[in-house]
């Protein structure tokens, strides 16, 4: 048998229904259905509520069912939100480092900096994480590690310290110079143009930054022009603009009859002349041709009219050494490229 509260409740919901029912809320279809659930459900209860005496005693007019839900509802949501405020301001922070271990740590990071003076670089990479374990909140220590990194090149590593240098202390400027480099090094030279500038935006007048982000704006510049000018004269893969794509020379279009290359529009190419007076200057063409690889590619052409394949060459380190020293250092890990020296100002570690 249900008590008076209960006839409250069930009543209200049979109240419900019924409104639903005579607004449109409930479609006409499913109406008999509900009108069939209104009535078992009364007399399981006990409860009727077209029953005058009834409505008196256990309608909550004026206030309906759904009213009285909304305000169950909207309490809950405030509730919620100070919950979700009380837990944030409860949980657990970062413990703030003692001063015996921010001491520590800062013994840890000049030992580390003695250690890129040494150029010991792993070492110097080990005590400057013993120094960021003791003292997470300090950017110098990430910085300082981003740069060990760079030294020994592991620049991924490099990049993720300088993010979480940034992290740390957004306002830290060498946070972003060490970013800058570690991009510069793996050819990303748009990001490290964004690196530079947001480290200039700090300290403007940082004559280091300033040089290594003019570098970098002119690799990115010359990277865009290179790969959108992939084309007759463009160069082939790896070589500067202008230069022929020897690639092609052999067989089809490019090459002479039986597949051998065209000397007469080769030797007409001003790239290709001005790489032959350089070579015959440096001594570099009796280096090459000394080469056996080179050797038994030249056989290969003259014999078969197979086409060179550049990018085999480019693994055997002589003609790879050989052809950095000819092109200026624009193949990767030349002077010209990442930590070579056309590449942006190093940074070392230590100055913090």
């Amino acid at each position: 048998m249900a008590d008076d509260k209960q006839k409250h409740l069930v009543f209200a919901i049979l109240e419900f229904l019924q409104t639903s029912i005579n607004n449109g809320t409930i479609k006409q279809d499913d109406a008999e259905g509900i009108e069939v659930a209104i009535q078992c459900i009364g007399e399981a209860f006990g409860v009727d509520p077209t029953d005058p005496a009834q409505a008196q005693t256990f309608s909550t007019k004026p206030a309906t069912l759904m009213s009285i839900f909304e305000v169950f509802v909207n309490a809950q949501k405030k509730l919620g939100n100070k919950n979700a405020a009380a837990s944030a301001s409860s949980a657990p922070k970062p413990a703030e480092p003692t001063d015996q271990q921010k001491k520590e740590a800062e013994e840890m990071k000049v030992a580390g900096n003695r250690k890129v003076s040494d150029k010991d670089y792993a070492e110097a990479v080990r005590l400057y994480g013993l120094a960021i374990n003791l003292n997470p909140n300090n950017a110098v220590y990430y910085a300082n590690r981003a740069a060990a990194y760079s030294q020994m090149g592991d620049h991924p590593n490099a990049i993720k310290d300088s993010l979480k240098a940034a992290e740390v202390d957004p306002k830290y400027s060498k946070a972003y110079s060490r970013l800058g480099h570690a991009y510069f090094s793996v050819g990303k030279y748009k990001e490290a143009v964004t690196a530079y500038e947001k480290g200039l935006e700090l300290e403007p007048e940082n004559q280091t930054m300033k040089s290594s982000l003019a570098t970098a704006r002119t690799k990115a510049r010359d990277n865009e022009v290179a790969s959108s000018a992939r084309g007759p004269g463009a160069g082939g893969a790896g070589l500067p603009p202008g230069f022929p794509d020897l690639a092609g020379l052999g067989g089809g279009g490019g090459g002479g009859a039986g597949g051998v290359p065209d000397f007469s529009s080769l030797m007409s190419n001003p790239a290709v002349m001005n790489m032959a007076q350089q070579m015959m200057q440096s001594g570099a063409l009796d280096s090459l041709l000394s080469n056996p690889a080179m050797q038994q590619m030249a056989q290969r052409m003259m014999s078969t009219g197979e086409r060179p394949n550049i990018q085999e060459m480019m693994r055997d380190p002589q003609i790879a050494e050989a052809a950095r020293g000819i092109l200026g250092g624009n193949l990767p890990g030349g002077p010209g490229g990442p930590g070579g020296a056309g590449g942006p100002p190093g940074n070392t570690p230590g100055s913090n």
